[in-house]
C-alpha cells in the first residue's frame, strides 16, 4: 500500500476500523433491519457528521463549540428550501390563493415568492449553498472571535447564544421559514420520490458513503502537519503563536471545516426524514451532538460515529421500553461515561487493545523449558579420545 494512503487509513489498526464500521453500517444494518429501523440509522449517522467535525475542533483544535446545530439546521434548510419548492408547483398548490409558493407563506398572506427562496429552485445552487453557506457563516464567527483571542469558554458562550438567536429568528419569521413548524411536507427531489423504501435505502448508502469520505478527509488533516499543529495549539497555544504560526487562521479553517461537515449532515437529515425545524438548531440539539462526540472518544473520528449510534439506539430503546423514565435512563448514561469513562467509547477500546496486545506478546516472549541434560553412567575408568590421542584416566 502507498504509505500516504496507509498514514490516511491509519495504519493496520485504523483500516481494521474503517472495515469493521463499513461491514456494519454496509451490510449487517441493510440486511439485518427493516427500512423503518434503517431510516433510523440514516437519521442517526446525519448526526454522526456533527460529531466527526467536532472531533477535528474540539478534540484536537481544543476549540468547544455548543452552536453546531447552527450549521445543521441551516443545511438542512437550504436542502428543505429547494425540497419544498418542487413540492409547491402551481399545479399541486392550485387550490391556494397564490398557487406556485409553499403553502405556509399563502397562509401569512404573501403573495410572491421572497428572493431569497428564488435561487433555490435549481439543485446545482442548493448543492453549492448547503456547503457554502454554512462555511461563510463559520467563517465570520471565526474571524470575529479567534481574530480577537476570543477562545476557551467565552467561545463556547457566544456560540450557544447564536444558536438560541437562529432559532428564535427562525421562529419568528414565520412566512419565510415556516416558523415553529419548520419546512415540512417535502415529497419529491427532482422528481424523484424520496418516501419510498427503495430511496431510503439509496439514501441510507449515499449518507453512509459521505459520512466515510468526510472520516478519510478529517484523518488526511490529521496526519499532515495542520493536525500536529492544530494539537500543538490545543495544549500550548502561546508557543505555537511564539513560533511565528497565525493560530487564528487555523483555528479558523478547523472551525469551517467542521461546520460543513455539520452542514452536510443536516442536507442528508432533511432527504431522509422529510422536513426541517428549528428543533434541531437551537441549544439542546447542539450540546446533544457535543455528547455524541464525547460518548465515542472526542479523539476518535471513528469512535464519534459509534458514538452517535450508541446514544441515538439509547434514546430509543428507552424512549420506546420507559417512556416515562427515558430521559433519567439517558442522564444516567451520560453521567456514568464521563465519570467511569473519561476518554469515551474509543478509550476503552485502546485500553482493552493494548491489555490484548500485551498478553499476546508475553506468550511470544515466553522462553521453552530448559532441555535437561542425560545422566552419564559412573565407571572405574575411562578412555578419552581427543584428536586421536588415547589419554587415560584412572580413579
Amino acid at each position: 500500500m502507498n504509505a500516504a494512503y496507509e498514514k490516511i487509513l491509519g495504519g493496520r489498526s485504523g483500516l481494521a476500523g474503517l472495515l469493521i464500521l463499513g461491514v456494519l453500517l454496509l451490510v449487517i444494518f441493510p440486511l439485518g433491519l427493516d427500512i423503518f429501523r434503517l431510516n433510523l440509522v440514516g437519521k442517526y449517522l446525519s448526526y454522526a457528521f456533527v460529531a466527526v467535525g467536532l472531533v477535528l475542533c474540539w478534540g484536537y483544535g481544543g476549540i468547544l463549540s455548543l452552536g453546531q446545530g447552527v450549521f445543521f439546521g441551516v443545511g438542512g434548510y437550504c436542502m428543505a428550501m429547494f425540497l419544498k419548492l418542487e413540492a409547491s408547483d402551481p399545479i399541486s398548490t392550485k387550490i391556494q390563493s397564490t398557487p406556485g409558493i409553499p403553502d405556509f407563506m399563502d397562509w401569512n398572506q404573501i403573495t410572491s415568492l421572497p428572493a431569497m427562496w428564488q435561487p433555490f429552485h435549481s439543485f446545482s445552487f442548493t448543492v453549492l449553498a448547503v456547503l457554502a453557506v454554512p462555511t461563510l457563516l463559520a467563517l465570520i464567527i471565526g474571524m470575529a472571535m479567534f481574530k480577537r483571542r476570543v477562545g476557551d469558554v467565552y467561545f463556547s458562550i457566544v456560540t450557544q447564544a447564536i444558536a438560541a438567536i437562529l432559532s428564535i429568528l427562525i421562529i419568528g419569521q414565520q412566512g419565510l421559514t415556516g416558523g415553529v413548524n419548520g419546512i415540512t411536507d417535502l415529497k419529491t427531489m427532482m422528481g424523484w420520490d424520496i418516501r419510498t423504501d427503495s430511496a431510503k435505502m439509496i439514501l441510507y448508502f449515499v449518507n453512509a458513503g459521505l459520512l466515510f469520505a468526510c472520516i478519510l478527509f478529517g484523518r488526511y488533516i490529521l496526519t499532515s502537519k495542520l493536525g500536529r499543529l492544530l494539537m500543538a495549539m490545543r495544549d500550548k497555544e502561546e508557543r505555537v503563536r511564539f513560533s511565528g504560526y497565525d493560530v487564528a487562521s487555523f483555528k479558523v479553517f478547523v472551525f469551517c471545516v467542521a461546520a460543513m461537515f455539520s452542514a452536510i449532515g443536516g442536507a442528508m437529515f432533511t432527504l431522509q426524514v422529510g422536513f426541517m425545524s428549528p428543533s434541531f438548531v437551537g441549544i439542546v440539539p447542539s450540546i446533544e451532538m457535543v455528547i455524541y462526540a464525547a460518548v465515542g472518544g472526542r479523539m476518535s473520528l471513528l469512535g464519534a460515529v459509534y458514538g452517535t449510534l450508541l446514544v441515538n439506539f439509547g434514546k430509543t430503546y428507552f424512549s420506546e421500553t420507559f417512556p416515562e423514565l427515558w430521559l433519567f435512563l439517558m442522564g444516567g448514561l451520560f453521567i456514568a461515561v464521563v465519570m467511569y469513562f473519561p476518554n469515551g467509547l474509543a478509550g476503552v477500546y485502546e485500553k482493552q487493545g493494548k491489555r490484548l496486545m500485551a498478553k499476546l506478546s508475553r506468550k511470544k516472549a515466553t522462553p521453552p523449558e530448559p532441555v535437561k541434560p542425560k545422566a552419564v553412567a559412573k565407571t572405574d575408568s575411562t578412555d578419552i579420545h581427543l584428536d586421536g590421542a588415547n589419554l587415560e584416566a584412572s580413579k
